[in-house]
């Protein structure tokens, strides 16, 4: 068996002359596979699979008083949990600090391409919204955990139903859905990771390519109009790789983009 070390100067070698193990290009996704509708209890969900990688992203929804500082704006929070089952690396207990940063990178994503209309999601202003939660679970680890949590939470979104509200007994009836779906704009954000390996930039990278990793960096965008960005490790990238990076993510986000859209169909 190769050890890490040699394994990842064998990834490094075959980058260098733009062939990658599993006979992708350096800007080539894996399989891509999304099914929606994958729970019954559930407002909206999702399973997706990207190579070997396979997540499953519920939405729920409650009621709730507003955040403070927006009353007139229905409450979304995104949470991901690493299962052991997926990956020998996780281990059962409170969240890790993976787990987080994955939650926060998808929520900011979400969050700050406005594609949630949270406006539309308040009851009585100051007092009674619709709280959205998003739980994102690691069913198999095989890299790239980030991307593949991205489409699966636009998945969910996308199809999720507004559970029915009883307004005379003031709850929500679990279990009973309306026709509306949850009010989310026509442009569709993705988050896209990128990885550098040696002087190399690559997408969609294999747990092995993930462990031989530099850096990286995550961008929330939509059609060319970026809203967030998270870098991630130790390592620097000069502003030209950062400028081919910023190029590179308009053509994967109309690669994912169209995918996403047939799958939804």
């Amino acid at each position: 068996m190769e050890t890490p070390k040699v394994t990842t100067e064998r990834i490094r070698e075959y980058l260098k002359q733009g062939k990658r193990f599993d006979g992708r290009k350096l800007d080539e996704f894996r399989n891509l596979t999304i099914e929606t509708e994958v729970s019954d209890k559930a407002e909206g969900s999702a399973r997706v699979k990207l190579g070997d990688t396979e997540v499953l992203v519920g939405v729920k929804m409650d009621l709730a008083a507003p955040y403070p500082d927006s009353p007139d704006k229905g409450n979304l929070m995104v949470t991901a949990e690493l299962l052991p089952m997926s990956s020998s690396r996780f281990e059962s207990g409170p969240p890790s600090i993976e787990s987080i940063e994955l939650a926060r990178i998808l929520d900011r994503m979400v969050r700050e391409s406005k594609f949630i209309e949270l406006e539309k999601l308040c009851i009585k202003e100051g007092e009674k919204v619709w709280n959205i939660f998003i739980d994102i679970y690691s069913m198999n680890a095989d890299g790239n955990l980030l991307d593949a949590a991205g489409i699966g939470v636009i998945a969910a979104l996308k199809t999720a139903r507004i559970p029915k509200y009883d307004e005379k007994e003031e709850k929500v009836v679990y279990g009973e859905w309306t026709k509306d779906k949850i009010p989310v704009k026509k442009d569709t954000p993705l988050s896209i990771t990128f990885h550098k390996i040696g002087e190399q930039i690559i997408v969609d990278p294999t747990q092995e390519e993930e462990d031989a990793s530099e850096t990286r960096v995550t961008i929330g965008s939509c059609n060319g109009v970026i809203s967030s960005m998270q870098k991630g490790d130790h390592f620097a990238l000069s502003v030209e790789e950062m400028d081919g990076i910023i190029d590179l993510s308009e053509k994967a986000w109309k690669t994912l983009h169209a995918k996403l859209e047939k799958a939804l169909k």
